[in-house]
């Protein structure tokens, strides 16, 4: 059982701090008289470019109107300036009354978080340090555990006697998956395959918006195994890293986490329900470092379980997709039985981020970290390292993000008994502007 963690002091006096920063002339954020919300909408959209200019990592999708990207790109206007600028909005925003209508108490609550988190990473870009959890919380609203390490050695125990045999239990284990790689020749059919049966599983259940659609791509050179670049009007650019063999549970985990249920799908419900239905475009931007991540990476990975209950995947995987790859379906049992004990340690990635960022422990002893508690062969360790460079904390919202996730629609009567109903609170979830803070307080 996990234990998830109630807010670090440390974290709660960063949240305070990144919220209430004084202006350059050393007054406190000044509250100006009450605007429409539109008004203060159209800011924080141009203040998430403006970070965008100063990381080009920071702006994940962008949708909205040409000529606010042109006045930024023009403007660029420095940290400083960015930094006074999300400040007095969300003294502003926080001066408001609190709506009486339930989406726009929603909206105000977004719109306040994510200038807070947007606060936070201008003050890392202009070189405050912090650690990997006052980080994880600051930019995304949630603090992962802190698992000991006698967790993953009881997990790593069970694997021994699932994997007897010579060498390093790593070894073995990455002896053990070598029979389930995708044939080269044979990944895009797989994929394609894939992508199908995750969207025959999900229309039913959700109104897909009309015409969306995606574009696969595949790739080499990059720290992550797959990404969905979404593009707006409900189009995506999906692309998938072949620098390292993909696995045959890979294919669902992808189709579904880039496609359908996931994040293909999270950004066009946002699209059509908040920005065009709503006109609110303020969701018309994706700043990846934002409370945003955790949501749509925490469904995206339940979304597999939700579009494949049970034994569904499994069933599904030995009828269809071994054989489309050449892949034994006998061994289907005892591959998956492995792979969720595997899941398991599914921490110990957060743990080496949090220890190597922290600086406790170099990159190589990261990368061994890695192979020695998620089975990891060193390639792969060493790409999971590079990502941990780039994107640091960001790390927390797969694990997390998924266990959170699971435990809000299951509180709500989402459970492996009412189906439906864990399709109902899953749309609900992508189509409304939560947080993390209030998936982990079991709250709507």
């Amino acid at each position: 059982m996990i234990i998830f963690p109630r807010t670090p002091v440390i974290a709660v006096c960063l949240l305070a701090l990144t919220s209430c920063v004084p202006l350059q002339d050393g007054s406190a954020p000044r509250v100006t008289s009450s605007r429409p919300m539109n008004e203060i909408a159209e800011q924080y959209v141009k203040l998430v470019l403006a970070v965008g200019e100063h990381d080009s990592n920071y702006v994940d999708a962008y949708y909205g109107p040409e000529e606010w990207k042109a006045e930024v790109a023009a403007a660029k206007p420095g940290l400083d300036t960015i930094r006074n600028d999300a400040n007095r909005l969300i003294a502003e925003l926080s001066a408001q009354s609190s709506p009486d209508e339930e989406m726009e108490r929603f909206r105000r609550r977004f719109l306040i978080r994510h200038l807070q988190s947007l606060v936070a990473r201008v003050i890392m870009l202009e070189g405050k340090k912090l650690t990997f959890d006052e980080e994880s919380w600051a930019l995304y609203d949630a603090v992962a555990p802190n698992l000991p390490e006698a967790h993953y050695k009881a997990v790593l125990a069970r694997l021994e006697a699932e994997l007897p045999g010579d060498g390093s239990l790593a070894e073995r284990y990455v002896e053990f998956r070598k029979d389930f790689v995708i044939p080269t020749d044979k990944l895009d059919a797989v994929f394609q395959t894939s992508i199908k049966a995750c969207r025959d599983r999900t229309a039913p259940n959700i109104a897909l918006p009309p015409g969306e659609s995606f574009t696969v791509e595949y790739v080499k050179d990059k720290s992550w195994s797959g990404y969905n670049w979404y593009q707006g009007g409900y189009r995506s650019l999906i692309q998938m890293n072949t620098d390292l063999p993909i696995y045959i549970d890979r294919a669902i985990d992808l189709a579904c986490h880039e496609g359908y249920p996931g994040h293909h799908l999270y950004n066009a419900l946002l699209e059509k329900n908040l920005v065009n239905d709503r006109g609110w475009q303020e969701f018309s931007v994706y700043p990846l470092n934002s409370p945003m991540s955790l949501i749509a990476e925490g469904s995206a990975n339940y979304g597999i379980e939700v579009a494949f209950p049970g034994n569904e995947r499994i069933e599904y995987e030995k009828k269809e997709l071994f054989p489309l790859a050449g892949i034994d379906p006998s061994k289907a049992d005892r591959y998956y039985r492995i792979q969720d004990i595997v899941g398991e340690l599914a921490y110990a990635g957060n743990e080496a981020a949090r220890r190597y960022l922290n600086g406790e422990i170099t990159a190589g002893q990261a990368a061994e970290w890695l192979t020695t508690y998620t089975l990891s062969e060193p390639a792969r360790a060493q790409q999971r390292v590079r990502f941990f460079d780039t994107y640091r904390s960001y790390v927390i919202n797969y694990n997390l993000g998924k266990d959170l996730v699971r435990r809000h629609i299951e509180a709500l009567g989402g459970t492996d008994d009412n189906p439906q109903k864990r399709w109902e609170e899953f749309e609900r979830l992508l189509s409304t502007p939560l947080l993390p803070s209030a998936l982990e307080t079991g709250t709507r």
